[in-house]
């Protein structure tokens, strides 16, 4: 009789939880909301568009300042083409680094997303400019003590034509970087097309002086003025050069720029409240303008992860951020001293 009682209450427990159970919702917790993009890169459709309408009228503007500068025996028209070869290769790397950063925008291979493609391509594009600037320079120093005659009417003309589609692409790349940067805050401009536009402003540049430089040998007799400004043109494409590298390494290198005080008002907002202390933080540039940060906490009373979260919340260029917390036994002079 008592094992039958038994075994009826253990029946109906038995049911009870059951039916207990299947009240809830047994179904899995979307959990999307906490993933985060990787896709740093804005949308500059508008902005390859132009770009590779200036390749092309860039590419037979070289091509023909090369050729009569050849022809003509004119260095400066020469390193004005040269020059403009460098445009070129620039323009043709910063529209390949376009579309792979959109083609592998969400490739999740790439942990920080894709904003230093174009990076790696102006560091690229520096190295060969670099080569460029070298060879332009020797070959103007060769012909400063062999000098060659020079055929001033065909080598003006062309340089006056290369001025002229100089400031057409300065224009056009001007209008792009205008619709890019729209947005007016720092982290949504396309840098990388802001130095195209500075670079085709300095070949107008060195196209005057080449336009000068022959003038001044037609009517005055000049000669030596040729190669001098072919040696002033590779000055300024090496100097261009040097401030690229200069700039791309360092984010290649995750070297936190100079001009950027992100560390200091990243440690400032955080220690504020005097109990807690980084000890460990990490910033680097994974894009133009954009960082990422790695931050450590200890502190006897540990804030949420989205309290620390919400002091740098006006760090807009701040697009990625880990905070990890440790709690504190231990009193914060000891460890200073230590």
């Amino acid at each position: 009789m008592r094992s039958a009682v038994a075994d009826s209450l253990l029946a109906f427990f038995a049911d009870a939880s059951i039916t207990e159970l299947s009240s809830f919702d047994m179904s899995p917790v979307d959990h999307s909301h906490f993933r985060k993009a990787h896709d740093f890169v804005p949308d500059f459709s508008h902005a390859e568009q132009r770009t590779r309408i200036v390749i092309g009228i860039t590419a037979v503007m070289m091509v023909l300042e090369i050729a009569v500068g050849w022809t003509s025996h004119s260095m400066a028209l020469l390193a004005d083409g040269w020059h403009m070869s460098t445009h070129v290769i620039a323009f043709l790397i910063t529209a390949v680094a376009y579309y792979l950063a959109r083609r592998y925008a969400a490739n999740v291979r790439f942990s920080f997303g894709t904003g230093k493609i174009g990076v790696l391509g102006g560091f690229t594009s520096a190295v060969v400019l670099s080569i460029v600037a070298f060879l332009m320079a020797s070959e103007s120093a060769h012909r400063l003590f062999a000098p060659l005659t020079i055929h001033f009417n065909e080598a003006i003309g062309i340089a006056c034509l290369g001025l002229l589609v100089n400031l057409g692409c300065a224009v056009l790349l001007s209008d792009a970087h205008r619709s890019s940067s729209g947005h007016g805050s720092g982290q949504h401009q396309d840098l990388n097309l802001r130095a195209a536009y500075l670079h085709v402003l300095a070949d107008a540049f060195t196209s005057v002086l080449a336009i000068t430089a022959l003038t001044g040998g037609k009517f005055f007799g000049w000669a030596w003025l040729d190669p001098v400004v072919g040696i002033v043109g590779s000055g300024v494409v090496f100097s261009w050069a040097y401030g690229l590298l200069r700039d791309t390494s360092g984010i290649l290198l995750d070297r936190t720029p100079l001009s950027s005080d992100l560390p200091e008002e990243i440690l400032r907002a955080v220690e504020a409240d005097g109990d807690s202390i980084v000890t460990d933080l990490h910033v680097w540039q994974v894009g133009m303008g954009k960082f990422a940060a790695i931050v450590s906490i200890v502190a006897h009373e540990p804030k949420t992860s989205d309290a620390y979260r919400e002091l740098l919340r006006e760090h807009e260029e701040l697009v990625h951020l880990t905070i990890e917390t440790q709690y504190c036994r231990e009193d914060h002079e000891s460890l200073t001293s230590s």
